[in-house]
């Protein structure tokens, strides 16, 4: 149990870490960075995290009667810590850039992407380079989600009062991902991320998404 309780706290939040490292620093030096246990599903509290509300909580394994605030939200994605994170998901072509002067923290990773994905609308070229099917699909969502934003009651699935889903607004980049917008966990895969990006570097991280909360 002691053993479990240092490798959980040496994440905490505080201003007792070494320096932050820059993007020139991680070139130069080629550190192996640590990714904080909650990304990686190695500690005890279970992040929920949705890209679609920016909703951010979670369950203790060992206490799951209760869910738990999301108490950890200050403390750094990465040991060292970094300024900047590339986040992918193989769930859609978009690379999310986070930063922060100060380090990335678990908070900024979630702010930035449900920032990127419900503020940034999918373009024209981008919706006309998926097969027709995928490409109804994205729309049918759009309008599902924009019926629960809007709509009292559940926020999943309702529709306005006559039964009939909303007029079709601009396609967001979180409809893309369809059901698929819960966080699962974070890796790293230098191969992955050359073949979406043309390099790799230690802050890029690949997002995996569930259609659900675990």
């Amino acid at each position: 149990m002691a053993a479990d309780n240092i490798r959980v706290d040496r994440w905490a939040n505080g201003s007792s870490y070494g320096p932050v490292l820059s993007q020139t620093d991680l070139y130069l030096l080629k550190p192996t960075l640590q990714i904080h246990p909650i990304l990686t599903k190695q500690h005890p509290f279970i992040l929920i995290f949705n890209i679609l509300t920016g909703y951010t909580g979670g369950f203790n394994e060992q206490q799951t009667d209760h869910d738990h605030p999301f108490t950890q939200v200050h403390e750094p994605a990465t040991l060292p810590r970094v300024q900047e994170l590339y986040v992918v998901t193989e769930r859609s072509p978009w690379c999310v850039h986070v930063r922060n002067d100060a380090g990335v923290t678990l908070g900024d990773i979630c702010s930035q992407m449900h920032k990127d994905y419900t503020e940034n609308i999918i373009t024209d070229a981008e919706l006309a380079a998926t097969q027709p099917r995928m490409q109804e699909r994205i729309k049918q969502v759009a309008q599902r989600n924009a019926a629960s934003a809007g709509a009292p009651g559940p926020q999943w699935g309702g529709f306005y009062g006559n039964g009939t889903l909303p007029p079709l607004g601009r396609l967001k980049r979180v409809d893309w991902l369809c059901e698929a917008h819960y966080f699962d966990l974070v890796t790293r895969d230098d191969r992955y991320s050359e073949a979406r990006l043309g390099f790799s570097a230690p802050n890029i991280f690949i997002m995996k998404l569930e259609t659900y909360a675990n």
